[in-house]
C-alpha cells in the first residue's frame, strides 16, 4: 500500500474532464482532495493525497499523465534554504498543515515536516527571508 501527495496542473482542455474519478475508479486507488484551484475553461491546480496498491498506483500515476495531466510529487518540491533560515517561525504560524513547527522550545529551531505539506504556498509568501520555496510548477 502506498499513499502520496500529488499535485496535478490541468490545462484550461482537460479542467472539465474526469481524470481524477476515472483514475480512482479504474485502479481502485482513493484520494483525498487537500488543495483545489479549478475554475470552468481555465488551467486547474489540484493537490491530492493518493493511495492503493503500489501497482495500481504507478499505473494510475501513468494513466494521468498520459492524459496530458502534469503531474509532481510535493514533498519533492517543497524547499527550504538552510543558509537563509533564521527560524523566526512565521511559516510556523502561517502553515495549515503543521508542515513546520517548532518540536524544541528551548532551542526554537523550526522542523520541516515534507510529507505534511500541501503545497498552499502560505509558507512561501510569509518568509521575510524567502528561505521556502516550492517548484515552478507549484
Amino acid at each position: 500500500m502506498i499513499s502520496k501527495k500529488i499535485a496535478l496542473k490541468f490545462s484550461k482542455e482537460l479542467s472539465n474532464k474526469p481524470i481524477v474519478y476515472n483514475v480512482s475508479k479504474k485502479y481502485d486507488l482513493t484520494f483525498n482532495i487537500m488543495y483545489a484551484k479549478i475554475f470552468p475553461r481555465k488551467e486547474g491546480f489540484l493537490v491530492l493525497e493518493m493511495s492503493g496498491d503500489d501497482d495500481n498506483f504507478q499505473k494510475g500515476i501513468e494513466y494521468i499523465i498520459s492524459n496530458g495531466v502534469n503531474v509532481q510529487f510535493i514533498e519533492e518540491n517543497i524547499f527550504r534554504d538552510e543558509d537563509r533560515c533564521y527560524h523566526c517561525g512565521f511559516c510556523v504560524a502561517a502553515c495549515p498543515t503543521n508542515a513546520f513547527t517548532i518540536d524544541d522550545r528551548t532551542t526554537m529551531k523550526v522542523e520541516l515536516y515534507k510529507e505534511r505539506c500541501i503545497a498552499c504556498g502560505l509558507c512561501v509568501k510569509v518568509c521575510p527571508t524567502k528561505a521556502v520555496k516550492l517548484s515552478e510548477f507549484i
